[in-house]
C-alpha cells in the first residue's frame, strides 16, 4: 500500500499496489437444498472483486410474502473471497428476483423475492465490492 505525502507525484508506480489478480471456479460452497452448478470469482489488482454464484434449489418452495421470504443461506464463498462489511447483492432465476446479503464470513442469504421460489428453479447470485488493501 502506498503511503501518501504532502508533495508526491501521482506515478503509474505509486497508483499500482502490485495485488496480484487472481480468479477461481472452486470451493463455493452450497447451503442445505442448494446444489452448486457453476461458480466464478475474480479479483482485479486494484482490489476490485467479483462474485457470480450459479445453484439449483432442490428443496420445498420458499413462500414469498409481501416480498419478504425467511432469511434461507444460498451458499458459502471460498475463503479469501469474503467482503470488508456485510453487502447486499442480487439474485435472479430470469423471471424472479430479490436481494441477498454477504456476510463477512461468505455466507450468502436470501432475503427478499417477488415470488414463491419453487423447487427445481436455478438461482444466479452476482455481486461486486472493493477489497481491503
Amino acid at each position: 500500500m502506498t503511503v501518501w505525502l504532502a508533495g508526491m507525484r501521482v506515478t503509474a508506480d505509486r497508483l499500482n499496489d502490485y495485488t496480484p489478480s487472481a480468479e477461481t471456479t472452486s470451493g463455493l460452497v452450497a447451503a442445505t437444498n442448494f446444489t452448486v452448478n457453476s461458480f466464478f470469482a475474480s479479483r482485479s489488482p486494484g482490489g476490485s472483486v467479483l462474485v457470480h454464484c450459479y445453484l439449483n434449489y432442490t428443496g420445498a418452495g420458499i413462500t414469498a410474502t409481501s416480498g419478504n421470504i425467511s432469511d434461507t443461506t444460498l451458499c458459502t464463498l471460498p475463503s479469501g473471497w469474503f467482503p470488508p462489511t456485510v453487502i447486499n447483492a442480487v439474485w435472479g432465476d430470469g423471471s424472479e428476483d430479490g436481494e441477498c446479503t454477504i456476510g463477512t464470513t461468505g455466507a450468502v442469504t436470501l432475503r427478499s423475492a417477488t415470488a414463491t421460489i419453487p423447487t427445481g428453479r436455478n438461482i444466479r447470485m452476482t455481486a461486486s465490492w472493493n477489497a481491503e488493501p
